[in-house]
Formats: C-alpha cells, sequence, structure tokens
C-alpha cells in the first residue's frame, strides 16, 4: 500500500500539522516503507487513526504483508475468546480491523466493498461472540429453560437480525450497529415462555453492553436495538410470532424498506431464515406498489424537517447522509423503487444499494446511465462519509465547517480543496435533481386545469361515498388525479357516457390506494383504463376487481408479440417454483392468468390483434394453464394417497378447448383418462381404490380451477362430455374409455371426439389416448346416421332455444354452433381429426357434404360469426345488446368487423346467417339421402 497522503500533508502549511507528522515519523519507523508513508499521513491527518497507530504497531507490522490475510484471523479470533478476555479482546480486535480498513482505504488498496465488508464481517463474528457469552450465563444460571451449555450451538432458537447498514454489509467506518432480536418461541412450553424471554432479555442486554460500552479500551459497535416492533413498549427481544403479528397488522413502509437489508448475523440462522421467509409478504407485496413511492417521499420530507436539513446545498456542514443529494436520498430511490416490483420479481430483492440499482437497470425499472451515475455518486459520497469519520472515530456525517476542515478532507481524498469542493456540490446537486425529479413525478397531478367539459355534478358529488374513497389516503389520493382523470373524460367521443362508464368502475372498486398511487405514477395508464372502462363494461368490471392486472402494463413486455403456449408454460412453471404451498400456487396461478387474459383483452380492444388470434390466445392460456397446475394437484393430493397409480391421468381439452379457440369467457370442457395399469390402489399414508383415487384427484383439479380463493377463480369446468354424461364416473379409464367409445358412443359423442385434445398430464399416456381416438374416429362411420343424427340435433337446438337477436353469434341456422355441426360431420365422416372449424370444413368437401365454392361461404361465415362471438364477449358475457352497448362499444365492434357501423354490420350479419344456414340444410338434408350437393 502506497500514499500520497504524506506529501499533501507536508505541504499543508499548519505548523501544528506539521508537528504531527514529526511524531507520526518517530512513531512509524519500524513499519516497512511501503506502508510508513502511507501511516505518517494518515495519522497526521487523523487523530483517532494516530492513536490506533501507537496502540497497534507491532501488529501493523506483520499484518501488512497480508492485509486481507490478518483481517481475517483477527475475525477468527472473536469467537475463540474465553469470557474473562471478551471485553478487551474484541475491542482490540475492532481497532485492528479498523486500522487496516483506513489504511488500505486511504492506500487505495481496497474497494469501497472490500472495506465495508470487512468492517460488517468483524460486526457479525463480535455479534455472535458477545450474544454465545451472554446465553452461557443465562444457562449456567438455569435461567433458560431446557437448554444446556452443550446445546448452545443454536443459541436456543434466538436470533440476532442485522438491518440497515450492517445487514447490506455496508457498515461505514463509525456506524451504529442496528440490531432486531428475536426468539422462537415454539420451542418453548407455555408455562415457561416468560421464563425464557426474560433470559433472552438478558442476554440481549448483555450483548449490547459488551458491544457497546465504553471502557478504558474503547468500545466495539454502538448498538441501536430501536428498529424492532414498537420499541417503546417491547422487550429487546420479541418472540417471532409476536413480531410477526405486528407486522402483519401496524407495519409501516419505513419498515418494510427496513427488512429489503434484514439478514440473520448470530444465533439461530435458520430460525432467523424462516423468519425472514414468513415475512416476505408484508415487505414484497405482490402487486406493483406504487403507494411506496408518497411513504418514501413523506419520510424524507419528516427527516428534513426533524434534523433541519431542508435547505439548499451549502457544502460548510452540509451532512452527506441526510442532506439534499446525500446517501440516504441514492438508497430512498433504490429501495421504492425494489419495493414497486420486488414482489413480482425475485431478482430485485438484493441487499445493497449498488447491487440493487444494477438490477434495477437490468430489469428496465430505471434507465442505465441513472443507475450507472447514482452508483458512482454513492460510491464517492460514501468515501467522503468515511473520511469524515475517521478523522476522531465519530458518528459524523457533517462536511467541515472551516477551510481546515476541508484541507484536511481534501488531503484524505488526496484532491486539491477547489476541486473537491466543486466535485462535492456537483455531485450533491446531480444525486438531488434525480432522486426529487423521481419523487415529484409521483405528486404531479393536483396542479391540471379544469377539464374543458361541465360535467353532471350530481355523480361527481357522490363519488366520496364509494369504498375506493372512504380512507382518507384513498381520498388524498384520488383527489391529486382528478383533475387529469376528468381532463381525459372530456376528449372522449361522448363526454357524459364515459363518465358513466367511469363511474360504475370506481362504484366497483374496492380500495384505491395502490391503484390511484399506479396511476399517479404512470399517467399513461389512464388512457387505458378510460378506453377499458368505456368501451367494455365486462373488462371494466374485472378491472375493477383486479386492479393489480395494470401492473402488468408498466411490466415491459406488455405489448410485445405474444410468446406462444411453450413460453406461457415456461413463465407460469417459474412462477409456482417461487410459491411455497399449494394454496399460494393456486392463488399464483390465478393472479399471473389474470394479468394476461387481461393483455389478450385489451391488444383485442385496441386492434392490435384479430378475433381469431385472441380466440388461439384465449386458449394458449387455457391450456398452458391445465398444463402447470395439473402436476401441482396430483403432487398435492399425492402427499395424502400416494402418486397415481400406474400410468397417471391426463386432461383432454374438448369443444372450443379442443379446438384451440376460446373468449374471454369459455369454460371449459374437459375430459380425465387414467391407466392404473392393473393396480388395484394408491400406496401412501391413507391407500385408495384407484378408481376412487382418480375421481377424487380430479375433483381435486376441478377445486384448483373452480374455488373463489383470494385470488378469484380460474376457470368454470364441464365435464358434461364425458362418458355417460353427468351419469358417468368424473374420471374414466383407458379401458372404460376405449370400450364406450367403440361399442356404445352416440354419434354426438364421436362429433365431440374430432375436436378432442390432450392438454395435460403424463406424455406416453397422452400418446396413447390420442392413437385411441384416431383410431376410433378411422373406424367408419355410416354416413346416413351420421348426417340424420345430425338434423335432429339441428331440430332440437332449434326448439329448444332461439337466437338472442342478430348480435348472438353463437345459436341459431347459420351460426357457430350450426357450422360447427356440419363440420364436425364432415370430420367424422372423413374418419380424420378436425380440430380447427376451417380443416373440417375441408373435410366435409372431401366427402362430399359441400363443394368448394360451399366451404370457402361457410368458412368465411365462421369467421365472421367468430369475430362477433369473441369480441361480444369482451363487451359482455351475454348476447351483445345493441341498446346497452354505448358509442365506444358499438364502434368497436363495427370495427372488428369491419364495418362502418352497426346498421351495416346487422345487414351483413343477417345475410351471413341466410347463406350459411342455406348451405348447411342443403348438405344435411341431401346427405341423408346419399346425394352429393
Amino acid at each position: 500500500m502506497t500514499s500520497t497522503l504524506e506529501a499533501r500533508v507536508t505541504r499543508c502549511p499548519r505548523p501544528h500539522e506539521l508537528g504531527r507528522v514529526a511524531d507520526m515519523k518517530a512513531l512509524t519507523g519500524d513499519l516497512p516503507p511501503a506502508v510508513r508513508d502511507l501511516a505518517i499521513g494518515a495519522g497526521a491527518c487523523a487523530p483517532y487513526l494516530a492513536e490506533l497507530l501507537e496502540k497497534e504497531r507491532d501488529w501493523l507490522a506483520d499484518a501488512v504483508a497480508d492485509p486481507e490475510a490478518a483481517v481475517q484471523a483477527v475475525i477468527r479470533t472473536a469467537a475463540t475468546l474465553a469470557p474473562d478476555a471478551l471485553s478487551d479482546g474484541l475491542r482490540q480486535g475492532k481497532r485492528r480491523v479498523a486500522l487496516m480498513a483506513a489504511l488500505a482505504d486511504l492506500g487505495g488498496a481496497w474497494s469501497l466493498e472490500d472495506v465495508t465488508g470487512a468492517l460488517t464481517d468483524y460486526a457479525d463474528a463480535a455479534c455472535a461472540a458477545a450474544l454465545q457469552a451472554g446465553l452461557v450465563t443465562q444457562v449456567r444460571r438455569n435461567k433458560l429453560p431446557g437448554v444446556t451449555l452443550d446445546a448452545l450451538d443454536d443459541a436456543g432458537g434466538m436470533v440476532v437480525l442485522a438491518m440497515g447498514k450492517m445487514g447490506a454489509r455496508e457498515l461505514n467506518y463509525s456506524s451504529d450497529i442496528d440490531l432486531i432480536c428475536l426468539f422462537d418461541e415454539t420451542r418453548f412450553d407455555p408455562e415457561v415462555f416468560h421464563e425464557a424471554r426474560s433470559a433472552f432479555v438478558r442476554a440481549t442486554r448483555a450483548m449490547a453492553a459488551t458491544l457497546g460500552d465504553l471502557t478504558g479500551q474503547g468500545y466495539v459497535f454502538r448498538t441501536d436495538l430501536r428498529l424492532r416492533p414498537d420499541p417503546s413498549v417491547t422487550p429487546v427481544c420479541l418472540g417471532m410470532e409476536a413480531a410477526e403479528r405486528y407486522y402483519e397488522s401496524l407495519g409501516r413502509t419505513w419498515e418494510r424498506a427496513a427488512y429489503i437489508k434484514a439478514r440473520p448475523c448470530a444465533g439461530d440462522m435458520a430460525a432467523g431464515s424462516r423468519f425472514l421467509d414468513d415475512l416476505r409478504p408484508f415487505v414484497w407485496r405482490k402487486h406493483l406498489d406504487f403507494a411506496a413511492i408518497q411513504d418514501a417521499h413523506d419520510m424524507r420530507l419528516a427527516i428534513r424537517e426533524h434534523k433541519g436539513l431542508g435547505g439548499p446545498i451549502t457544502l460548510p456542514g452540509h451532512n452527506m447522509k441526510l442532506g439534499r443529494g446525500g446517501i440516504r436520498e441514492i438508497e430512498f430511490f433504490t429501495q421504492t423503487r425494489q419495493l414497486i416490483a420486488g414482489g413480482r420479481d425475485p431478482d430485485l430483492r438484493q441487499r445493497g444499494t449498488c447491487a440493487g440499482l444494477k438490477v434495477l437497470a437490468e430489469k428496465d425499472w430505471v434507465p442505465v446511465a441513472v443507475a450507472e451515475e447514482l452508483t458512482d455518486h454513492y460510491r464517492a459520497h460514501r468515501t467522503v462519509e468515511h473520511r469524515l469519520q475517521m478523522v476522531r472515530d465519530a458518528q459524523t456525517h457533517d462536511l467541515p465547517t472551516s477551510d481546515d476542515g476541508f484541507a484536511r478532507l481534501a488531503a484524505m481524498m488526496d484532491m486539491d480543496v477547489a476541486v473537491l469542493r466543486e466535485d462535492l456540490h456537483r455531485r450533491l446537486s446531480a444525486v438531488h435533481e434525480m432522486t426529487e425529479g423521481f419523487f415529484a413525478a409521483s405528486r404531479k397531478g393536483a396542479e391540471t386545469s379544469a377539464a374543458p367539459h361541465a360535467f353532471d355534478a350530481t355523480i361527481l358529488d357522490r363519488w366520496p361515498s364509494y369504498p375506493a374513497l372512504r380512507s382518507e389516503r384513498g381520498a388524498e389520493i384520488f383527489e391529486r388525479l382528478k383533475p387529469e382523470l376528468l381532463a381525459r373524460l372530456a376528449d372522449a367521443a361522448k363526454p357524459d357516457e364515459a363518465l358513466m362508464a367511469f363511474d360504475g368502475f370506481l362504484a366497483g372498486l374496492p380500495a384505491g390506494v395502490q391503484l390511484f398511487s399506479l396511476l399517479r405514477a404512470n399517467p399513461q395508464l389512464a388512457d387505458l383504463l378510460i378506453d377499458v372502462v368505456s368501451t367494455s363494461p365486462a373488462l371494466a368490471t374485472h378491472l375493477s376487481r383486479n386492479a393489480q392486472v395494470l401492473d402488468a402494463v408498466i411490466g415491459g413486455d406488455f405489448f410485445s408479440d405474444w410468446p406462444g403456449e411453450e413460453a406461457l408454460k415456461a413463465a407460469l412453471k417459474a412462477t409456482l417454483a417461487r410459491e411455497a404451498d399449494y394454496e399460494a400456487r393456486l392463488d399464483g396461478t390465478r393472479r399471473w392468468a389474470r394479468e394476461w387474459h387481461f393483455r389478450i383483452g385489451v391488444h383485442l380492444l385496441r386492434g392490435l390483434t384479430d378475433a381469431r388470434t385472441a380466440g388461439g390466445q384465449y386458449a394458449d392460456l387455457a391450456r398452458a394453464v391445465l398444463s402447470c397446475l395439473w402436476p401441482v394437484v396430483v403432487e398435492h393430493f399425492a402427499e395424502r394417497y400416494g402418486p397415481p397409480p400406474g400410468r397417471g391421468a391426463v386432461i383432454m381439452g374438448m369443444g372450443s378447448l379442443g379446438a384451440g379457440r376460446l373468449t374471454a369467457t369459455s369454460d371449459l370442457d374437459l375430459l380425465v383418462i387414467y391407466d392404473a395399469e392393473g393396480q388395484e390402489s394408491s400406496d401412501g399414508p391413507r391407500q385408495l381404490a384407484s378408481r376412487s383415487y382418480y375421481a377424487r384427484l380430479t375433483q381435486a383439479m376441478v377445486t384448483a380451477m373452480t374455488a373463489p380463493m383470494s385470488q378469484g377463480k380460474l376457470y368454470e369446468i364441464d365435464m358434461r362430455l364425458r362418458p355417460s354424461g353427468n351419469q358417468g364416473p368424473v374420471a374414466t379409464s383407458l379401458t372404460a374409455f376405449e370400450s364406450y367409445q367403440r361399442e356404445q358412443a352416440w354419434v354426438w359423442e364421436h362429433l365431440a371426439l374430432t375436436r378432442a385434445d390432450v392438454v395435460a398430464g403424463p406424455y406416453d399416456l397422452a400418446s396413447t389416448v390420442h392413437a385411441l381416438r384416431d383410431a376410433v374416429l378411422a373406424n367408419g362411420t355410416d354416413r346416413g346416421r351420421v348426417l340424420s343424427e345430425v338434423a335432429q340435433m339441428r331440430d332440437r337446438i332449434a326448439q329448444a332455444k332461439a337466437p338472442a337477436g342478430p348480435w348472438d353469434a353463437k345459436i341459431g341456422p347459420g351460426r357457430l354452433q350450426d357450422i360447427e355441426l356440419l363440420a364436425q360431420a364432415g370430420a367424422l365422416l372423413s374418419g380424420t381429426t378436425a380440430r380447427d372449424i376451417p380443416q373440417a370444413l375441408d373435410a366435409a368437401e372431401g366427402v362430399g357434404l359441400i363443394s368448394a365454392e360451399e366451404a370457402e361461404t361457410l368458412k368465411q361465415a365462421y369467421a365472421r360469426c367468430w369475430a362477433l362471438q369473441c369480441t361480444g364477449r369482451l363487451l359482455s358475457s351475454e348476447p351483445v345488446k345493441e341498446r346497452t352497448l354505448g358509442q365506444a362499444g358499438a364502434a368497436f365492434l363495427a370495427r372488428a368487423q369491419g364495418a362502418a357501423d352497426l346498421a351495416g354490420l346487422e345487414t351483413q350479419l343477417q345475410r351471413t346467417y341466410d347463406g350459411a344456414a342455406a348451405i348447411i340444410g342443403r348438405a344435411i338434408g341431401s346427405g341423408e339421402k346419399g346425394q352429393t350437393p
């Protein structure tokens, strides 16, 4: 280690410092030349370092040969100190680590991370040694029930959590250490709980005294235990359950931010890790938490006001930690962004500030240039902070107030005074500008001018009574947001109609703080929100109940190309892997699926996709959910009843799911087919006969899909297409399925089989089922019988239910169901699986049911009907009613069909229905007679 520090100090014109240089030369005469000059300059600049050099000169002379190894040896020694030598030994160790860290820092041999890491490692070791000593005393006095000296490896269930800079391994040169002490109360019977807690409290106080008391040898670390829950009324060591209850019910945003950096540092490390895992939902919210911005801003303002640090940047006496542009501003900026998105992205859960900024940039939450600049400023600020604290081992963050003080700091920074002043002012100003801009952006909106439209005051006046605005905080945020929302509503084609739609959305919103904070931080979302609520009441209702789906819009890839079914499966598997238990996985699946479901609807609503594409995407999503959730349900079921007997079971998608074309409100038609391979029962803690096993497993899957959990339902499930319908078992064995299909199935069941496709389950069994399906269809079917039954089915449908009007695309002659019947009949007569309706119409042409021209006409009719069905279901779960559409909905419906308006569209639709119905009638009628049309 070398330095120009001595030369800089020697050039200093102050005689008293020149005198210290002479003293340091005499003191350091035995040191190796490589470090002697550095030590002279350090001691001359910093009285505290001079004191350390005087006490530890002999150790330093040996240690400089390998500074890292020497420091690690000191750290290891902490655990070996005898009880009577512990206090002095820890203080000696701190002196040595502090001295070496200072010289390595000043000499440029260690990075900032090396310095803070060495200080933190010693703090960990000192805490562990002090805690162990405190606990040994309690055990020897028989104060800790059931714990013996040879069972103290895990501290009897007590853990020390390092918080703040210690937790992040960022301890500065003269840091306090912030600790939270907890114990695992489940290790003690209720009748001895209070006795155990008292012992842990005494051990905690003894640890704090060992570390923090000022003796003739100094102190180890000043220790602060006030970050624990409600410190004015709680003991210094708490039971974990009590702490968790506090955070769940009363925890505040600053406490969430504090736990970003938390880690176990001493005691029962496993228990500490479990506690932090249990606390994860408190710290890391599942949704994007933009309300944290305002909370962090309020904390910043409170600190400034309390400390009197709110003024402009003037260097003398400026606080490098809490003042404008200081360290805390960078930390708040980083932690707030982590809190916003860390619940959705575990990669953002970094303890260190620089590491956090790096990942935020990688994930596009912060521009790369901003992250790099803030990181550079953070390192520079921390370096200045270290130099300030080295002078007298004072926990100070204030810049000097005198010219002499700045000269000393400039010498320690290896800079000229003028350059140092300019650099400090530039960095502080840059940090303040970047971070203040981030927090101020979330507060914009209150100054927006009044909307240029006279809205109905009676509607606006009732808003404060809505659930989302009843809380003081929700009302305050909305009041800032309201002018901007009204201005956007005024820009709608029909402002009053848009206001009514928004009013309905707002009335159904159960809570508003998070959504309103999200809209304030991301004003572009207001346009999307108003577009959705004005056009699609169904999507607006979905949004009011699941406002967190808007998180996905700002996640970076909301408007990217569709990833496809396989990529969806991979994404959902990754989501499920992060969840700890069964219910969390079910809720996680719902949350994940809702966002993708919303994405498909928005893309269709805004014309980014067409109805055919959206139908395929809805099907991709459903297939991904079934494929990924089925193994989760099987694994959970197997915990009680053992693994599936034989080859397992597959889920076969029928109807629109099998055909790969769903709408926003489709339910899922499913069959479950299993192959027990002769195994009579399961092999688990509770055995079940194979038939009962698969029946109950199927019911478990249905429940997993349909149960109204905290995140709602996934899909409605329809299993009436199974053999024997509602009278048959919910799960069918492979042999029974084959026998039924070959010997007992009705024509309509073979028609349904033409669109069947396995969507989940073991690959080998899926291949077997597909082969069986193909063999059944290829077996040949009597043409006259098929067409006769199809004709009868048409008649029964017509008698049972008439179309709900021209906007009902599904039921009625020449509409979706009618075309699908003919297409499936063509596929069945051709002996092939043609799951896609256009392909099935080609099959119908191939067997002579319809001509090529008629096939093309029916394809066009089906496309038009599907477009109406898919877009209509996005607007409402019921067939569209023109009188309730509203202008935006009507325009969307017409645009999706390529029509100018609804009147023109209605004429086109009726012509389409009539033409398709005529073709189908001729085909089925002539087909029954064995004629080719």
